[in-house]
């Protein structure tokens, strides 16, 4: 794996000489799960996993043997998956280098964004000796990788956020739709709203929340007044806004006012989708304007119209703290889902105490308590769909404020990796090796594909 030379070089200083080819170093959290910032449960769960029947241990898996960590990405090319493919990259190398274990190896494929291109990846992945797969990015890789890693016994933690390639192993790191639906749904409801009106992307994004969006109202004991779609281009927009504007007066006209407008739009939509609100008289201070986590882009509060809209979504404080310190190590901002890739190798890292065959077992890695993040904490069920406490924003003109703590957060407090003094590291900013920088406010999302790419866009 090529690594970024200003960052390994000094790390090499640092380790007088130690030779580590094709690998990134990564650090031991604690024996004892619960003192790490990034963690899988309690003490009491991480014993109740290593008591479960263990799985066969593969012969690269031996005691006093190296613990392997694969990732899959579409990194060839000079396109927008390569881009961000890379930066995934570079988180995961930022949370090996930052916990400093040299036991555990990161090894990085090209899986081609394709189904075929992920299958040989895995083969090479799982002959190479890893124990545990971290990615890869579009669903039908994932689907392509899946099958070779079960037969090795090997689990996946793919970034995907298409649930249907959830489960039989396969574990979603990503931030799902619906649970982020049913989130906003319930705290509004909480505050009074009870009559919804929507207007959701015509794609494959509209099609996964629009249900969501139904179901979650019906069990918040809501009433949906009236549900629209737009077509993602700007002037197709005009119709359905004038359709969604007009069904909100005649509710206001009837007695029986719109409380709360649905709008799961992102950041190739909301910017030509919001100015047509206040046109056509949508008024957001009487009908709350609600979001999914596609809101979570920069300026998104630049969208005067937006103030005071609410979305669901992680304290923005880990993602602060992580951003700033990729930043400085790698010279640009990441992307918003690089913190997927960076917390995935952490969990694998913390997992590593575990004896082999008992390392990424479906008990550890479903503890009921899960672990925490940089995003905050998320729990794999069996499933493979990842539950996440999310908190719910509220968006302001210069900062978007949490109005709404995730649960279990102790007041919506971030756990921040190595806070403490003593674990702290100065990073070197290094370049790119090629290619523009990949930054959080411009960067053109993936390319469309059949499958999934998360955060956005939607699943494809």
């Amino acid at each position: 794996m090529n690594a970024p030379s200003g960052l390994f070089q000094r790390r090499e200083a640092d380790r007088l000489g130690r030779s580590r080819s094709l690998a990134v170093i990564a650090t031991l959290c604690a024996a004892v799960l619960g003192a790490c910032s990034t963690n899988l449960g309690t003490n009491g769960a991480n014993e109740a996993a290593l008591q479960a029947p263990a799985a066969p241990i593969p012969d690269n898996a031996k005691p006093g043997q190296p613990v392997k960590i694969a990732m899959l990405l579409p990194l060839a090319g000079m396109g927008p998956a390569a881009h961000v493919a890379k930066s995934l990259k570079q988180a995961g190398e930022m949370a090996l280098f930052e916990r400093d274990n040299p036991n555990v190896r990161l090894i990085v494929k090209d899986d081609g964004g394709s189904a075929e291109g992920a299958r040989l990846a895995a083969e090479q992945a799982t002959k190479d000796g890893a124990e545990i797969i971290l990615g890869p990015l579009f669903a039908q890789a994932v689907s392509g990788a899946a099958p070779v890693a079960r037969a090795a016994n090997v689990p996946v933690i793919a970034f995907s956020n298409d649930p249907r390639v959830a489960g039989n192993g396969v574990y979603l790191m990503s931030f799902l739709a619906r649970p982020e639906v049913e989130r906003i749904v319930s705290f509004a409801a909480s505050r009074g709203k009870r009559r919804f009106a929507s207007l959701v992307p015509a794609d494959a994004y509209g099609d996964t929340v629009d249900p969501a969006f139904r179901a979650a109202v019906a069990r918040a004991g809501g009433t949906l007044v009236h549900a629209d779609r737009y077509p993602v281009t700007a002037n197709a927009m005009i119709e359905p806004v004038k359709r969604v504007a007009e069904a909100i007066r005649q509710a206001e006209l009837a007695g029986a006012p719109v409380d709360a407008l649905f709008l799961p739009g992102g950041q190739d939509t909301l910017p030509q989708l919001v100015p047509l609100l206040a046109y056509n008289g949508i008024d957001p201070q009487k009908v709350k304007l609600l979001g999914t986590g596609a809101w979570d882009y920069p300026n998104v509060g630049r969208e005067q119209a937006l103030a005071g809209a609410w979305y669901p979504g992680p304290d923005p404080r880990g993602w602060q703290d992580f951003s700033a310190r990729f930043a400085r190590t790698f010279g640009a901002a990441p992307p918003r889902i690089a913190t997927l890739a960076y917390d995935a190798v952490s969990l694998a890292v913390t997992l590593s105490a575990n004896p082999p065959g008992q390392r990424y077992t479906s008990a550890t890695l479903t503890a009921a308590q899960g672990f925490n993040g940089v995003d905050g904490t998320v729990a794999f069920a069996a499933d493979g769909m990842a539950a996440r406490g999310l908190a719910v924003l509220e968006i302001q003109q210069y900062s978007n404020a949490v109005i709404d703590p995730a649960p279990g957060s102790a007041g919506g407090s971030v756990a921040v990796p190595y806070a403490d003094a003593s674990r702290a590291r100065t990073y070197t900013p290094v370049a790119p090796a090629s290619g523009p920088p990949v930054m959080a406010d411009t960067a053109p999302p993936p390319p469309a594909v059949t499958g999934s790419v998360d955060l956005p866009p939607p699943p494809q």
